[in-house]
């Protein structure tokens, strides 16, 4: 049986997971009265809830074509820039990559990103034009605009002289022929097997494999999943771990070894150089690892792990409300859930605080600890959240050391009458302008190099400013110098100076004072965040002042009070919303706004040394 390993690189929504599908289905991989989820790749709720990829998997196939078998590995790598640590190390495990393109909206900053590492390597390319269907299809444009791509990431002849196939991951068809719009994908698996050339590495050496991707199994302990490189493993043979600089991490045997079938992992007796398998039976050794046989003293050239640019505090939940919603509230429990995601997860890091109910987790951005406070939350956990702050670098300049911050890459797609919005907001969180041009369709894409700092929480801004329609991509770009001080929010916010629930006729008073975030009968406490003031101070006020009865009997004109729906926020805008002193209070039911000190004289105390 022939071997081919592939990874497949598409921007977020660009149908990557549903084209994987339809591979799977025509493989023979599913049964055909099998039921099988939509977008099977995407296992996690929260992956399927956000229609993004989370974490990279790996799936093989198996293709009959004139009495030959071939299988074909793939690896479903995240489209989102957050998750783009996994992607570097993804792509030395595969000897090519279908690109796969959206015919309306054409190559994306992620798709730029990941395939600039796999043309990097020397990887060889396949493009797909999906959604080729889409009424707003621009087909050979897009296929120009990828070749574009190709020449700025200094691709070399052999990869300019890529491939092309036209698809409907949705439908299930591929072609070389821009106007078919019915077949299968038997072009795409030929086309596979044709141009992406086998592993071609050495099975006669001694055994050597480059950890990739690391998860944890509650029967097996750690899983390494990974490629490998030269020789051949069989169950229980000795084995260690070195790190990058050749030190030896841990020595052990091979416990289990499995390779992939369809979604499953299953068991096999042995794996040879090609193979992408999963290994279990080392209890220390982590991504970027070589696993070898003893007798190797070199590790195999791995990719560093990107540093973290964004860190939170993550803290017991401490508000009178604490332990009502949640079963897991003490700092022990919050620790083992982050250290357990530390030990999987190697974009993260925590960092335990000194009088121990604290941690700051460090991670690549908002989305990613967004994704690990919601899983966490979903789990029963109860925790306090700060304000988001960057990780600045000290750095030796021409003039002694330099701060330096970290910037992204900007690419926002709007329609034309918003662009002038955008424009200006952005400048004023000290993003600069690099292009600015007309997209088709009454749209603009503009491109700016932005200070992180300045991005967060401009998400949910920008979504109102653009009426929902604009589409925001970012990526890590570099440290560069610190840009001086950011404008943060402008309004000052209600805080609730009483205990209890929230009574409609207090609230209907303070409508006229900002916008409100909660609703009558909601449970309230000191110190809590219940509304945006119109100005740009904080106000402490009571949402349980009730009518004064008299003995006059009223008209009844205000016998029903009708409220403003309130704003609710989602958990990526409530983190986004606060300030340096506030912070989210999560819980499994709800999410509160509060301030850090709950206590009025507290909180002056502590603003007076801080202005001092």
């Amino acid at each position: 049986m022939s071997l081919r390993n592939i990874a497949i690189i598409a921007h977020v929504d660009h149908g990557k997971t549903t084209l994987v599908d339809q591979l799977f289905r025509q493989s023979g991989t599913f049964r055909e009265n099998q039921r099988v989820d939509e977008r099977a790749m995407d296992s996690g709720d929260l992956e399927k809830e956000r229609g993004i990829t989370i974490l990279a998997k790996c799936t093989s196939v198996e293709w009959e074509h004139d009495g030959e078998t071939t299988r074909i590995n793939i690896v479903d790598t995240p489209g989102h820039a957050d998750f783009g640590g996994e992607v570097e190390r993804i792509l030395s495990m595969v000897d090519g990559v279908i690109l796969l393109v959206d015919s309306a909206e054409g190559p994306m900053p992620q798709t730029k990103f990941v395939l600039g590492k796999a043309l990097a390597l020397g990887l060889r390319p396949i493009v797909v034009v999906n959604k080729i269907d889409r009424p707003d299809a621009r087909p050979q444009e897009v296929l120009d605009e990828v070749f574009d791509l190709f020449a700025n990431l200094d691709a070399n002849d052999e990869q300019l002289e890529f491939p092309s196939l036209w698809a409907s991951g949705r439908d299930g068809y591929a072609s070389d022929d821009e106007t078919a719009r019915e077949g299968d994908l038997q072009p795409l698996f030929k086309l596979i097997v044709d141009h992406v050339p086998p592993p071609g590495l050495d099975t006669e050496g001694p055994f050597a494999f480059l950890a990739t991707l690391l998860d944890r199994d509650n029967f097996m302990g750690r899983v390494l999943t990974g490629r490998v490189q030269q020789g051949k493993i069989k169950v229980n043979d000795p084995i260690h771990a070195l790190d990058r600089d050749g030190n030896v991490v841990e020595v052990g045997r091979a416990t289990k070894l499995m390779s992939f079938d369809g979604l499953e992992r299953v068991p096999v007796e042995s794996a040879q150089a090609g193979d992408i398998i999963a290994m279990a039976g080392l209890e220390k050794a982590t991504v970027a690892n070589t696993i070898a046989d003893p007798s190797v003293k070199d590790p195999i050239a791995a990719q560093p792990i990107d540093p973290p640019t964004l860190a939170m505090r993550f803290a017991v939940n401490d508000s009178p409300l604490a332990g009502r919603e949640g079963d897991k509230v003490t700092s022990r429990m919050i620790r083992d859930r982050l250290m357990r995601e530390a030990e999987t997860n190697v974009a993260i890091r925590v960092t335990e605080s000194e009088d121990k109910d604290s941690f700051e987790v460090a991670g690549r951005g908002e989305l990613q600890l967004g994704v690990l406070i919601e899983t966490m939350r979903r789990e029963g956990f109860e925790l306090g959240i700060s304000r988001p702050r960057v990780l600045f670098k000290e750095e030796d300049g021409p003039n002694g050391k330099q701060r330096m911050e970290p910037y992204e890459t900007v690419v926002i797609d709007v329609d034309d009458e918003f662009s002038g919005t955008v424009v200006e907001k952005m400048q004023r969180r000290k993003a600069e302008l690099t292009e600015m041009r007309p997209s088709g369709q009454g749209k603009t894409r503009v491109t700016f190099s932005a200070p992180s700092r300045g991005l967060i929480g401009y998400h949910g801004e920008f979504l109102s400013d653009t009426r929902g329609t604009g589409i925001m991509n970012r990526l890590f770009e570099k440290y560069d110098v610190y840009k001086g001080p950011i404008e943060g929010r402008q309004n000052g916010v209600l805080i609730s100076m009483v205990p209890g629930e929230a009574v409609p006729y207090a609230l209907n008073a303070l409508e006229d004072r900002g916008e409100l975030f909660i609703g009558g009968g909601a449970k309230i406490y000191e110190g809590m965040i219940i509304g945006e003031n119109a100005k740009p101070d904080d106000l402490e006020v009571n949402p349980m002042k009730s009518k004064q009865l008299t003995n006059f009997r009223s008209t009844g004109k205000d016998d029903s009070i009708r409220l403003t729906p309130p704003r609710v926020m989602t958990l990526e805008q409530a983190i986004a919303y606060i300030d340096d002193d506030e912070m989210v209070e999560v819980t499994p039911q709800n999410i509160r706004l509060r301030k850090r000190h709950l206590d009025p004289h507290e909180r002056k105390r502590h603003k007076r040394k801080m202005d001092s």
